[in-house]
């Protein structure tokens, strides 16, 4: 697996065939390996092999998706919705949400109206799903936000993303379905450019990580372990502001696997998801899932949509949302046929990257895009 937590809250990248053992500060980003990525590209056989890999893994999630008829969607990559607004209108900004900032368009066509680039499909794969013969559909499109690349964020990356008139437990269904899918078809097919990157017995581990099923465990009781392990009192805290990189990494080695965390505090994640019928520590907490890859971060993020106009809206004044922006989004909300939905995203390179055991994620994909270097 790409890296191991060490006692001191610090990570160490492990190995593959190509990179040796380090202590890796997930920070900073690796300026010599952006530089001259033509002169690599021409010159390195790793991109050869992540090339096929992207190949796979796209051909993977479009038979999967087609095998139960679930549709592929045309949306736009500019937007007024952004599906994690907390960090651009909220009045109180908390740097431990999972909010995002997103790429801004200052002047849109000399109109003086501000827009973004999109940074998920998901707004619009639910109101495609207003189509009322469609009841499941998916995206393949890039998404933008405006964040520093470290080890495992790329300021552009790739999404595959799904939504459909299923409820919680059944989107968690489909997300594994897709990794099953994916995993299996690249261990079968690309067999040879996954063991360029990996040992013999990475090999073996990986396949048997990818294919056994998940571990899942709520957000709580994910804490409480962490709590176990550490006797640190900050796990006593239930909130996100100390469930980092170290504390996923961690997670899954006290687990022995892929791990799907639910339940997480409802005003820490974005606005639109469901709220579960419970409380957790006194605290309303959320029908969503992360599912975390085995030694890495979270690779797919998923939940249950807000179904009552009436919650939404109430969502929506709690996170000092501009109404007019997020206008279509609400009117979804007026028909009484209205199906509750639910979605997820996967990320692509952090999949790449956690497949090759690679450090950085900006190794995992020929053409990176990250804050400091636009080109090629």
């Amino acid at each position: 697996m790409p890296y191991k937590s060490l006692e001191n809250w610090k990570i160490q990248y492990i190995w593959n065939n190509i990179n040796k053992p380090k202590i890796i500060n997930y920070k900073e980003v690796d300026l010599n390996l952006l530089q001259n990525r033509v002169d690599r590209i021409r010159t390195e056989e790793t991109f050869f092999h992540i090339a096929n890999i992207d190949n796979a893994i796209f051909d993977a999630a479009i038979n999967y998706f087609r095998s139960f008829d679930a549709r592929w969607t045309n949306l736009p990559l500019t937007t007024l919705m952004i599906s994690s607004p907390g960090e651009v209108y909220a009045g109180q900004k908390l740097n431990y949400t999972t909010d995002t900032l997103p790429m801004e368009i200052p002047d849109w066509f000399w109109s003086g109206k501000r827009i973004f680039l999109s940074e998920s499909s998901q707004f619009y794969l639910e109101l495609q799903l207003l189509i009322p013969k469609l009841s499941q559909v998916y995206s393949i499109y890039n998404s933008f936000r405006k964040e520093q690349a470290d080890a495992t964020h790329l300021s552009e990356f790739q999404h595959i993303e799904y939504e459909g008139k299923v409820d919680a437990e059944e989107c968690i269904w489909v997300f594994t379905g897709l990794f099953d899918a994916i995993v299996k078809h690249v261990f079968t097919n690309n067999e040879s450019d996954i063991r360029y990157f990996l040992s013999e017995t990475q090999f073996e581990e990986k396949k048997r990580i990818a294919l056994q099923k998940p571990i899942r465990i709520s957000f709580f009781d994910a804490l409480s372990k962490l709590y176990e392990v550490t006797w640190d009192e900050k796990y006593k805290e239930f909130s996100l502001k100390n469930f980092g990189t170290w504390e996923e990494v961690r997670l899954t080695e006290m687990l022995w696997g892929n791990v799907i965390v639910e339940e997480f505090p409802m005003l820490q994640i974005p606005f639109y998801h469901a709220i579960a019928e419970k409380e957790v520590a006194g605290v309303p907490v959320a029908k969503n899932a992360d599912f975390i890859l085995y030694g890495y971060r979270e690779t797919i993020w998923s939940g249950e949509r807000i179904k009552n106009k009436d919650v939404l809206l109430k969502k929506a004044e709690i996170f000092n949302l501009p109404e007019n922006d997020y206008l279509p989004y609400l009117q979804s909300r007026n028909y009484s046929d209205y199906t509750t939905t639910s979605g997820f995203g996967l990320g692509w390179q952090r999949l790449v990257q956690w497949l090759t055991d690679q450090p950085y994620i900006y190794e995992a994909t020929v053409f990176p895009r990250t804050h400091i270097i636009p080109n090629p």
